[in-house]
């Protein structure tokens, strides 16, 4: 898989209804239709737009690391980082709809550093080995994001 498209092109348009497309399916059969991508789960990750405070939502692979949930905001391996993440940076209490939950999920998300980070990267490489392809696509470290229950 290569890079995803860039925001303001007409596949970037696409992009957007596919991955709201992909959302709707997992709601509507709580993650038994596109809940699932090989060994990795698919939640629905809600976020507050930084700027706008516009509420967004994004479906994402997800690992579980004890009661936490780990994602990576890959972007596909583009240079730049999602817009989700610097969402979770300015408004880091959220939720998240997992596959087979009736109700929303409070979190709150943070950055994985150091060994943490190390491992966790790992294990998510070990659901989703795409990522490593990605982390070779771009010059920028690609983030690891917790997200804690509270």
């Amino acid at each position: 898989m290569g890079k995803l498209p860039e925001p303001g092109t007409p596949l970037w348009t696409a992009w957007l209804r596919f991955t709201d497309l992909h959302t709707s399916l997992i709601r509507a059969s709580r993650g038994r239709v596109g809940g699932r991508w090989g060994k990795a789960g698919i939640l629905v990750l809600h976020h507050v737009g930084a700027r706008t405070g516009t509420l967004r939502t994004a479906p994402l692979l997800f690992g579980r690391d004890g009661e936490s949930i780990v994602i990576v905001a890959s972007q596909g391996g583009s240079d730049r980082n999602p817009a989700w993440l610097a969402n979770l940076r300015a408004n880091p209490d959220t939720v998240v709809e997992l596959p087979g939950e009736r109700t929303p999920r409070p979190v709150r998300a943070r950055i994985a550093e150091g060994e943490e980070r190390e491992r966790l990267w790992r294990m998510m490489v070990g659901l989703y080995r795409s990522y490593d392809s990605y982390q070779r696509m771009t010059t920028r470290r690609i983030p690891v994001v917790v997200l804690e229950p509270r």
